[in-house]
C-alpha cells in the first residue's frame, strides 16, 4: 500500500527540499540530505512496519538498514513515482531480510514470537479509508475478507512482495500464501460481478508472482 501524508511524521521538517531532490543529495554523500529523509520518514515507516511485525528489535533492524540500502544506493531511485512508496518498498523487503536473520539465529522448532497458528492481522481505519481511496467501491470486498485472506492480498498486491516474500512475512508456507491469493482473488472477483457497470477494477491487479 503506498504511504500517504497522514502516516508521516507530524514534526516541521527542517530540510525545505522534497524527497527527489534529497535523494539526488544523498546521490552526492550529503549526510544531512539523508538525515533529513530519516527525520521524514522514520516515523510512517515503523508504524507501518510494526503493523506487519510486532517485534521492535526486528522493525527496529529493518529501518536501519532501510536507511543504509538509501546511503548506498540512492540511484535505485529513477525519478518515478512517489519517493515515500519507494522508501516502503525497500523498508518491507527489509523487514523480510530480518526476520529470515531472526528466525535463523532462533532455536530449532522455536516459533517466532509474533507468528500464531493464524497469522493476525491489525487493520487500523486509516488502511480502511485507504483501501477506499486506491480501490474505490472494492475497498469493501477488501476489508470484508477474513484476515488471512486479506493478509496475503495486502502481502502481495499493495506491499507488492511475491508468495515466497510473503510467506516469510506471514509465517506461512509458500503454497498457503499462493491458496489464499487464489481465494481472495474469487472473492474479490465474486464482488465485481455485482458491481454495476461502470465500476473500473484492473483484474490484472489481483495477480500474485
Amino acid at each position: 500500500m503506498t504511504p500517504g501524508p497522514e502516516d508521516r511524521d507530524d514534526r516541521d521538517d527542517r530540510d525545505d527540499r522534497d524527497d527527489a531532490t534529497l535523494l539526488r543529495a544523498v546521490a552526492r554523500r550529503d549526510e544531512a540530505a539523508l538525515a533529513s529523509l530519516y527525520d521524514r520518514h522514520a516515523g510512517w515507516l515503523t508504524i507501518r512496519l510494526t503493523r506487519r511485525c510486532p517485534r521492535p528489535d526486528v522493525v527496529d533492524h529493518a529501518i536501519q538498514d532501510t536507511f543504509l540500502a538509501l546511503w548506498r544506493e540512492p540511484g535505485a531511485y529513477r525519478g518515478e513515482g512517489n519517493v515515500a512508496a519507494f522508501i516502503w518498498g525497500i523498508g518491507v523487503r527489509r523487514l523480510i531480510d530480518a526476520i529470515r536473520r531472526d528466525s535463523r539465529e532462533s532455536l530449532p522448532r522455536r516459533r517466532l514470537p509474533w507468528r500464531t497458528a493464524e497469522p493476525q492481522l491489525v487493520v487500523s481505519a486509516e488502511d480502511q479509508v485507504l483501501l477506499g481511496v486506491e480501490h474505490g467501491r472494492l475497498g469493501q470486498a477488501l476489508a470484508d475478507l477474513s484476515p488471512e485472506l486479506r493478509s496475503a492480498i495486502e502481502a502481495t498486491v499493495l506491499d507488492g512482495l511475491s508468495c515466497a516474500e510473503a510467506a516469510v512475512l506471514l509465517g506461512v508456507a509458500e503454497g498457503t500464501v499462493k491458496s489464499r491469493c487464489h481465494r481472495a482473488r474469487q472473492a474479490l472477483r465474486a464482488a465485481l460481478i455485482e458491481m454495476p457497470i461502470g465500476s473500473e477494477t484492473p483484474r490484472s491487479a489481483w495477480e500474485t508472482r
